[in-house]
């Protein structure tokens, strides 16, 4: 009784090691799309000129508000 018990668990062990190798195995083959259909680059060059646009227009409106003063001279 205890062998049969012993080969069952064995049995449903191995399906499931089965099914997800052929879960990976259909992750792998799937063609990836580009996000935003842009490369990593173009994103990383995106990302910065963002950030350049709200750091350069934050600092407009501190002066404008007048929290900080450009230097003069």
């Amino acid at each position: 009784m205890l062998d049969d018990l012993r080969n069952s668990v064995n049995e449903a062990y191995e399906e499931e090691l089965a099914e997800e190798e052929r879960i990976q195995e259909l992750k792998r083959s799937r063609p990836r799309k580009p996000f935003l259909g842009m490369t990593p680059l173009q994103r990383f060059f995106l990302s910065i000129i963002f950030f350049l646009m709200v750091a350069a227009l934050g600092f407009t409106l501190l002066i404008l508000s007048q929290r900080i003063m450009p230097p003069i001279g």
